[in-house]
C-alpha cells in the first residue's frame, strides 16, 4: 500500500476511474463507475475505494515552496519544489527541483554527472511517466514529512 503523501487527489482517481471504463469499452469490456473505483484502489494496494477515497483526501498536494523528498534516477533526494505547472489536460505537471546536495545521476565508478536543479514531467501519482532501463520512473517525489 502507498502512503498517503504519494497518492493522486481524489479527482484525479476519479479520473484515472473514468479512464479505465473507456478502455474497458473499447476492449468490449465495459465496467460501471463503481467498479473502475473499486480496481483503481486496488491498484493502488487499498482494499476498498472509501479506503482509498479517505486516505487520498489527507494527502497534501505539492506546492511551489514545499520540501519534498524522492528519488532521481535512482538516487535519493530531498529538496524543496522551485517551480511547478499543467502540463496539458491529461493531469500531468512540469516540476523543477531544487536538490539539497547535489545528486549523482550517473552509476558508473570513473565517472560522475552532479545535478542540483532538475526539471521533469510527473503524473497524478508524482512519479515521471518515463522510465529507466530497469522500469523505475525517472522522478518520484512526495511532500516530506
Amino acid at each position: 500500500m502507498q502512503t498517503s503523501s504519494a497518492l493522486p487527489t481524489v479527482p484525479q482517481l476519479k479520473a484515472e476511474a473514468r479512464l479505465l471504463r473507456k478502455h474497458s469499452v473499447a476492449q468490449g469490456q465495459p465496467i460501471s463507475h463503481s467498479t473502475a473505483l473499486e480496481r483503481i484502489a486496488q491498484y493502488y494496494g487499498f482494499r476498498d475505494w472509501n479506503t482509498l477515497s479517505s486516505r487520498a483526501s489527507n494527502a497534501p498536494e505539492l506546492q511551489v515552496g514545499m520540501r519534498v523528498e524522492g528519488r532521481y534516477l535512482g538516487q535519493p533526494f530531498t529538496g524543496y519544489v522551485h517551480g511547478l505547472a499543467a502540463c496539458g489536460s491529461s493531469g500531468h505537471r512540469r516540476i523543477t527541483l531544487q536538490f539539497d546536495a547535489p545528486v549523482d545521476v550517473v552509476q558508473f565508478d570513473s565517472f560522475s554527472s552532479w545535478r542540483h536543479r532538475v526539471s521533469a514531467v510527473i503524473d497524478a501519482g508524482d512519479r515521471s511517466p518515463q522510465k529507466t532501463s530497469n522500469g523505475r520512473p525517472h522522478l518520484t517525489v512526495s511532500p516530506l514529512a
